[in-house]
């Protein structure tokens, strides 16, 4: 069998869950079966059974184009070039709305069944029409079309089955649900903080740590908001980057200044972080806050999870189902607003809930420690790529002609 991955995101220009979730499930496939990846980005990788090529486009074609447009056409070409290339595989897998006009052209033209694994749904982030203009109609419809001619999706929670059954005419017994997975050999607690002199973390000091992108979707401004709040003799470390549009970065910008104003050691880290770092700053944070509006599932919890930090996360989509309350870590209701764009009801007190629950375990140590062997205990039994792999094969062959 030999599969084609169409993705976005693949390193090293790797940036969201997507990104980690195609880089480790291709490898674990990559030793049962031939896996051929096609994404975004200058890549060149011809070592069967793994083959990874990137696709460029000239940008320069589309200077006439609104600046919030060009994403959305040069998606359009690499997906042509997606599907142009040729195609020599059983069927297509397509990650993210960026690759789905690519598997669309490559079902219908190639006659080869189309896989599509959910890592969001276009319905429920209303916010990016901010960063797409009227390109958020196009990725809705992209993505529904995709969908809905799919011969088989695969929702990474439960919850995220409930969402597209909700939002989509997609048969329910066409919805196979297979979590994300981690490497727990490389996600380990390590003593190691080499990074801390670099980035300006206090090695005395006991910090919160946040990672994930500038968006709406991951609730970054709510978590700055809930600072003042926090003890304040501890560290907040923000691994925050990637603003999805220049009116958040500067939304962010004034946060963050305005919470530094009255309070120290509060450290942004604005770029992107390397792994062996991200491995070190989640395992020597004392807890790790996930405060997303929307979240299918959350890798990054799986990540601290796995290093043996406790988390608290926003009770919303996938992550209850990765994060299991007054075990793991605190989860923390939010009562969202029904429509669009789904932010808290009451963000103030959103930020103060997140807050009290990191106070309550930074008060107290025997929970932390314990809730930190639980989570990677957990991560161990149930989010393995192995086990991913193999579900994911196993429907890879109900799909064989």
């Amino acid at each position: 069998m030999k599969v084609l991955f169409l993705t976005n995101e693949y390193p090293p220009y790797s940036y969201g869950g997507a990104g980690v979730h195609v880089e480790y499930l291709t490898r674990e496939l990559s030793s049962q079966i031939n896996v051929e990846v096609r994404c975004f980005g200058d890549q060149a990788k011809d070592l069967p059974p793994l083959q990874v090529k990137g696709f460029n486009v000239n940008e320069e074609a589309y200077k006439n184009s609104p600046s919030n447009l060009k994403s959305v056409f040069t998606t359009l070409e690499r997906c042509l070039g997606f599907a142009g290339a040729g195609i020599d595989a059983d069927l297509v897998h397509c990650h993210t709305w960026y690759t789905h006009m690519g598997g669309i052209w490559a079902k219908l033209n190639y006659k080869i069944p189309l896989v599509i694994t959910t890592h969001s749904l276009e319905p429920l982030r209303p916010w990016k029409r901010e960063q797409l203009g009227a390109g958020y109609d196009f990725s809705c419809w992209v993505e529904k079309t995709a969908l809905e001619m799919a011969d088989a999706v695969i929702a990474v929670s439960k919850g995220t089955k409930i969402d597209i059954l909700k939002h989509f005419k997609v048969q329910p017994d066409k919805v196979k649900i297979i979590p994300n997975g981690i490497d727990t050999e490389e996600y380990r607690k390590v003593n190691s903080s080499d990074c801390f002199s670099k980035f300006g973390v206090n090695p005395n000091i006991p910090y919160v740590l946040f990672v994930g992108r500038i968006t709406r979707q991951k609730g970054i401004i709510h978590f700055v908001n809930a600072i003042p709040h926090l003890q304040p003799n501890i560290q907040v470390v923000l691994a925050a980057g990637q603003p999805d549009t220049p009116e958040i970065a500067k939304e962010m910008k004034a946060c963050v200044d305005n919470v530094r104003a009255t309070r120290e050691n509060v450290v942004w880290l604005p770029e992107m972080v390397d792994k062996k770092s991200i491995i070190e700053l989640y395992s020597n944070a004392s807890v790790f806050c996930c405060p997303s509006i929307y979240e299918p599932f959350g890798i990054i919890n799986l990540e601290a999870m796995a290093c043996e930090t406790p988390v608290v996360a926003s009770s919303v989509g996938g992550i209850p189902e990765v994060v299991v309350n007054n075990e793991t870590g605190f989860l923390v209701e939010l009562q969202q607003q029904k429509e669009p764009p789904f932010e808290p009801v009451d963000p103030k007190k959103f930020s103060e809930d997140l807050a009290e629950k990191i106070n309550t375990l930074l008060s107290k140590n025997e929970l932390r420690q314990g809730m930190a062997i639980k989570g990677r205990k957990r991560v161990e039994n149930l989010f393995s790529w192995k086990s991913v792999a193999k579900q994911t094969i196993e429907l890879y062959n109900t799909l064989k002609k």
